[in-house]
């Protein structure tokens, strides 16, 4: 069986940061970015602890679907089977700069978040109880000091891409 394109990256060599997955077009023409918010680094960086991504999960979906300017163009947030990061799916032909400020706000929010976490109810939820705020934080607060206030292109562009 033929591997996804997704396989085909070095994760050896992959670095955290902001990485266009894939882009796709809706039968009605519009362009729909995946990209790829890598936070640790695959096999060499612990992984976040599914509770921590279930934590940032609710919270980073519920600030991005009611960010003032982002809001509709926001088709999903969710986290990756590996726990190393979160897929973004976007509306619109967009790179990692151009959403650089956004993935910032965004995990500026989850690291200083406090008090109920939306959602976070056995009617809102199936799993309710299984979230870790403080490790959601301690995630995001990493990411963003170390990596979103430094990026480079080897934080944009998947290992072995051409540089934008």
């Amino acid at each position: 069986m033929k591997k996804i394109p997704s396989f085909t990256i070095d994760h050896t060599r992959l670095k955290r940061g902001i990485y266009v997955s894939r882009r796709d077009t809706t039968p009605k023409g519009d362009t729909l970015t995946t990209f790829d918010i890598r936070l640790t680094e695959p096999n060499r960086q612990e992984a976040i602890s599914p509770a921590a991504l279930h934590a940032m999960e609710h919270l980073a979906a519920t600030f991005l679907r009611n960010h003032p300017v982002w809001a509709d163009k926001v088709v999903y947030w969710g986290p990756m089977g590996c726990c190393t990061g979160n897929y973004l799916i976007l509306q619109g032909e967009l790179e990692g700069r151009d959403i650089a400020g956004l993935v910032k706000e965004t995990m500026d929010f989850v690291a200083t978040f406090e008090g109920e976490i939306p959602g976070a109810t056995p009617r809102d939820c199936g799993n309710y109880s299984f979230m870790d705020l403080e490790g959601a934080r301690k995630a995001a607060r990493t990411f963003a000091d170390e990596v979103l206030d430094n990026l480079t292109d080897e934080n944009l562009n998947y290992p072995g891409e051409a540089q934008a």
